[in-house]
């Protein structure tokens, strides 16, 4: 363990601060007991307030514009940035010496090629990316407590992955027949002046976008490829809705064999009765249930006539699905129980 985390509170600084998960970020992060928010970065914004873009923000705090890596003393750097940009900064930050948790999905795919498909850039940060660590704690939490350097998952990803995962490990479904249909809210699309996002384009509508091609694809089967030890394929379609915030994942799987909905059960305690941020609910989730916290739904039902599993998954993107997961992160890496600030 690094000598400045016996200090009583840390300092952090946020990059990207005055998007949806930056905001999220500075929230969640005042509030918490050993973190002291320091910086907040945000090159659009530099010398705006905070509280100009975020209303719960005190009196007083402005944005910054980040200039270089040599004048930052926070030990905790997150990085909200959009795709591409953490990449640039996150190099020199390590450099420092410091923690860095990138929210973005720069560092999420070890594959370069297939990153390049998907984010259609190149990946240009070097010999880090190997050192990144996919921060998702219910199931890497001992490589991430290791680590200085996560890869925090995308949210879509995260209602995915901790849906499917313990089915996949028990050998309960067949890997090749994953059905996804995930609906999110439009602050997942960032804070961004888009026509396709106002109010009057996604009021009472429902549409569906990046079929076949969404960069969490490669993320959720590389995921579960690592976590089951076996090919997994999926077939993903992401749908925008009317509300700000929320994921709602309903997968569609065939079971290996005859497993009851007990055995489902069973496998799904198994692997999370001691997760505190992953549910169990008796009944169908919803995302109004999981708003503004950093908790993850997960229900199944199987359909013996069929021989098929339906699981559905909800989650805040900007908390479980972002900033929370960041903060959870954080809390391993650092040495704090995992839930300070969280609940």
């Amino acid at each position: 363990m690094l000598p400045f985390l016996t200090m009583k509170q840390m300092r952090t600084a946020v990059f990207g601060a005055s998007g949806y998960a930056g905001g999220e970020l500075m929230r969640l992060l005042a509030r918490h007991p050993s973190m002291q928010l320091e910086r907040a970065f945000a090159k659009s914004l530099a010398g705006a307030a905070v509280s100009s873009v975020h209303a719960w923000s005190d009196e007083g705090a402005v944005f910054e514009e980040f200039s270089s890596a040599d004048e930052i003393e926070a030990e905790v750097c997150f990085l909200a940035l959009p795709h591409g940009e953490s990449m640039e900064i996150a190099p020199a930050l390590l450099d420092r010496g410091k923690i860095v948790i990138d929210l973005g999905g720069d560092h999420r795919l070890k594959d370069r090629a297939l990153f390049e498909k998907f984010y259609n850039k190149p990946q240009t940060s070097g010999a880090i990316l190997d050192e990144a660590v996919y921060g998702l704690p219910e199931w890497n939490a001992d490589a991430i407590r290791a680590a200085r350097f996560v890869a925090n998952p995308g949210c879509y990803a995260t209602s995915v992955i901790l849906a499917l995962a313990p089915l996949l490990v028990e050998g309960m479904i067949e890997p090749d027949s994953i059905i996804i249909n995930a609906m999110s809210g439009v602050s997942g699309a960032g804070r961004k002046a888009s026509i396709e996002y106002s109010f009057a384009e996604v009021n009472e509508n429902v549409k569906a976008y990046r079929i076949g091609d969404h960069q969490h694809i490669p993320e959720i089967e590389t995921v579960l490829r690592e976590i089951s030890e076996q090919e997994v394929k999926i077939t993903f379609t992401p749908h925008l809705i009317p509300v700000t915030r929320g994921i709602y994942s309903t997968i569609c799987a065939e079971l290996s064999g005859a497993f009851s909905e007990s055995d489902v059960q069973a496998a799904f305690q198994k692997h999370y009765s001691n997760k505190p941020f992953v549910r169990l609910p008796t009944s169908i989730p919803e995302i109004r249930r999981v708003t503004n916290t950093n908790f993850a739904d997960i229900y199944a039902r199987v359909l013996p006539e069929r021989n098929q599993v339906i699981i559905i998954s909800t989650l805040d993107n900007l908390v479980k699905g972002a900033a929370g997961q960041a903060i959870q992160n954080m809390n391993l890496v650092c040495g704090f129980p995992e839930t300070e600030g969280l609940l």
